[in-house]
């Protein structure tokens, strides 16, 4: 496929990036693909993937490395989120959003009609470990106290209930990140903006195939 101008693969900028497009598969909060992953692939705007390279360099000196779950999303998969809140299905609940109901997923801040993903501006990532051969571990996420899109106060980066290990490995992702020019969304301890992104009125819906 021919990305749009601007965008790019993120292997093409950064092969020792690992990702996991949940989104692409039935391992993600909806329990099924959502609309516009037709593989998993991992789009970027070459400005974040050039940026979250820089991250990854100064995460290997530390022996870690990141681990993408969501870069670029189609502006149709953030319709197809409004679709599945008014759904009455709700088999993924008990994983992803034990305390809330997702028809409130956006009054609630977790989920935007217009995201930052769609713009190629946002990124969703946690960290593994590289093993002795500088291979990640991308089956060995550390500790965020939290999964990747767990809708509920606990996932808030700086929640007063989350301590230990997992508190720090929270502040080390942030720490590693705003040094590359990203900035947290304070209510999801995965979720980044690219400070100085590309397309800042534009959105797009090209679907990853």
């Amino acid at each position: 496929m021919t990305l749009p101008a601007g965008f790019s693969y993120l292997e093409a900028i950064d092969s020792t990036i690992p990702h996991k497009i949940l989104y692409a598969s039935s391992d993600n909060l909806f329990g099924r693909p959502v609309a516009g992953y037709m593989a998993p692939r991992c789009v970027v705007s070459i400005a974040l993937g050039q940026a979250l390279s820089c991250v990854q360099k100064d995460a290997r000196k530390k022996g870690l490395s990141l681990l993408v779950y969501e870069a670029y999303r189609p502006l149709r998969a953030n319709e197809d989120f409004v679709f599945w809140s008014q759904d009455p299905d709700t088999k993924m609940k008990d994983l992803y959003y034990p305390r809330v109901h997702k028809k409130d997923f956006f009054t609630l801040g977790y989920v935007a009609i217009r995201s930052y993903h769609c713009r190629g501006a946002a990124v969703d990532v946690t960290l593994v470990p590289l093993s002795l051969d500088g291979v990640p571990l991308i089956d060995q996420p550390f500790d965020m106290g939290t999964r990747f899109d767990f809708m509920d106060e606990l996932s808030h980066t700086n929640h007063p209930d989350i301590q230990g290990e997992a508190r720090l490995n929270r502040q080390k992702l942030c720490a590693l990140m705003e040094a590359r020019g990203f900035e947290n969304y304070p209510k999801e301890w995965w979720h980044f903006n690219l400070k100085d992104a590309p397309f800042p009125n534009q959105y797009f819906d090209f679907p990853i195939e």
